[in-house]
């Protein structure tokens, strides 16, 4: 049996960078098929995780200051660049997420949009929240920039964005990322949720048992 993985995931969120790489290999060497999932994390802190935007006015925040740290260790570990923050954070990434959407159904093509421009915000430290900045990234990686960010634009795309942020809240989401390991049944009692780049390790073991089952 194939286990299906589903990656909720904002460009914004230097954590969800790191397990964008680091869950690959897992995925690689379990055989689950990942499929990548954008939405607006700004939209789940408003919902349901207020407290956030609390702790980031406070600079002395004792837990936002070790994070920061050990982010830099954790990107070390992973051979990530991890050039930040930059002047750009925290970058608005409706702009960039809307112009996922419009890859979504094109999952290489979205993994391939999503992998240049997390390089390009963490380790260039190029602004996310400037269309024209998404269009050069989609041209570098030899799609057409300009025709992808008219669609960010388009209704439909704004609303597939909507219903996927409104979908990772219903299914318990808080942050960015968010993972979801389905088990052998389409019950959604039968599902596993995980956050972060650090649960990963729970993640490849949710694959193996739900494989198993």
């Amino acid at each position: 049996m194939t286990v299906k993985v589903e990656f909720y995931f904002d460009l914004s969120s230097p954590w969800t960078c790191l397990a964008f790489h680091n869950i690959q290999p897992i995925i690689k060497e379990t055989g689950a098929q990942i499929i990548w999932k954008p939405f607006l994390v700004g939209g789940v802190f408003n919902a349901v995780n207020q407290s956030v935007y609390a702790a980031r006015e406070n600079p002395d925040n004792r837990k936002f200051v070790h994070s920061f740290r050990v982010l830099k260790e954790w990107a070390a570990l992973a051979g990530v660049e991890m050039n930040f923050p930059s002047e750009h954070h925290p970058v608005k990434s409706v702009h960039a997420m809307r112009l996922c959407c419009a890859l979504e159904e094109d999952q290489a093509a979205l993994h391939k949009f999503a992998t240049a421009a997390f390089n390009a915000y963490y380790a260039d430290q190029r602004n996310l929240d400037d269309p024209a900045v998404l269009a050069a990234i989609a041209d570098e990686v030899g799609m057409d920039g300009k025709a992808l960010v008219a669609q960010t634009r388009e209704q439909e795309i704004k609303d597939r964005l909507r219903t996927n942020t409104e979908e990772a809240i219903a299914r318990g989401a808080y942050g960015s990322p968010s993972i979801f390991v389905r088990g052998k049944s389409d019950d959604p009692a039968d599902e596993r949720m995980y956050f972060g780049n650090d649960q990963l390790p729970l993640v490849k073991r949710a694959i193996n048992i739900a494989a198993k089952a």
